[in-house]
């Protein structure tokens, strides 16, 4: 990509350089999946990490608690406009310059001062890769803006109505991104896989709605804490439940939860059906990666039973290494992966 690194050369030394981008930032806030990632083949690295970073600081906007629901949705608004290729002078300059201040979190301040050169990035990449990054952000977005909006006042926990509009949120945020890394590598790689584009979009869809159901579950014990229940109303009522009874009742409201954990097992499964149809070992270690993770999570979670909505639940670093080097070793073959879910869903 001669024209992006001859532009980015030419910024004043403090800037953001495209090393940074691809490699120190993207590492510090993409944790494991830094490792899927570094994984792919060059030609896919680059709308990938685009993809992720850009998704990850409009999260982060959207996350920053310091400012009022109105101005997050205001930025947020903004933001996506500057994805979709809106000329906006130093309108996202001078939104970094606002926001940056309020992270409390290193790599995440690092990330959205950062924001205008990943949208530079975008902007002289390749003109296919860059359409289908966009065509994903604008589903991530609208599903980051419509979450905002559904959940106003963190001091009064406000449920989904329906496992419609859960389904609707988890496709919008992760399903439309599973979608997007199919589309990206029937382009980029020759022979992708054994299934065929709609059947393996289908499949992506699935597991990446069970990687965000599992961030639902891990996280539920925060969300309810600040006002979001992602469990649906029309289920708590049938146990004769409100959302502000399941943190004090956390045994009653285990039917709901359980059916919600089986859900997100199931986009596991698909996630490794998706990884066995796919021809490259590297790739499939780069797709298979975030299942693995995630089925060993769901144990944790099965195993914690009802004190999982008082405990932060998170696959220590050493867990993911040690599965990384499991996969890599054993050169991503179908049944080193089978017998790793085998063993971390126990």
């Amino acid at each position: 990509m001669s024209a992006a690194d001859d532009s980015f050369g030419q910024e004043p030394e403090s800037a953001v350089s495209l090393p940074d981008l691809r490699g120190s930032i993207l590492a510090s806030v993409s944790r494991s999946f830094y490792l899927s990632i570094r994984l792919l083949p060059k030609k896919l690295r680059d709308p990938v990490s685009q993809g992720y970073l850009l998704a990850r600081a409009s999260d982060t906007i959207a996350d920053t608690t310091e400012l009022s629901i109105e101005l997050r949705s205001e930025k947020l608004r903004l933001l996506a406009r500057g994805i979709q290729g809106e000329a906006l002078g130093d309108a996202i300059v001078d939104l970094s310059a606002a926001l940056a201040p309020l992270q409390k979190n290193k790599a995440e301040r690092a990330l959205i001062k950062s924001v205008q050169p990943c949208l530079d990035w975008l902007e002289q990449s390749d003109v296919l890769d860059r359409e289908e990054v966009r065509t994903v952000l604008e589903l991530i977005n609208r599903g980051q803006i419509l979450d905002l909006e559904r959940f106003r006042d963190p001091k009064r926990i406000v449920a989904l109505e329906t496992s419609a509009e859960l389904d609707e949120y988890t496709y919008l945020v992760a399903g439309s991104a599973g979608e997007f890394w199919t589309r990206l590598c029937f382009r980029h790689l020759r022979k992708f896989a054994t299934r065929s584009e709609d059947e393996m979009l289908a499949t992506a869809k699935r597991y990446g709605m069970g990687l965000q159901l599992i961030n639902i579950l891990r996280d539920a014990g925060t969300d309810l804490r600040a006002g979001r229940c992602y469990f649906p109303d029309d289920e708590l009522a049938v146990a004769a439940m409100e959302p502000s009874q399941i943190l004090r009742e956390p045994e009653r409201f285990q039917p709901i939860y359980g059916k919600w954990r089986e859900k997100a097992e199931r986009g596991i499964e698909a996630g490794l059906q998706y990884a066995r149809a796919i021809r490259n070992c590297r790739v499939r270690i780069a797709t298979v990666l975030p299942a693995l993770i995630g089925a060993r999570t769901l144990a944790v979670l099965r195993d914690a039973g009802a004190t999982a909505l008082r405990r932060h639940i998170k696959v220590p670093r050493r867990e993911v290494r040690a599965i990384v080097v499991s996969l890599v070793l054993g050169f991503g073959a179908r049944s080193r992966i089978e017998s790793l879910y085998r063993d971390l869903s126990r």
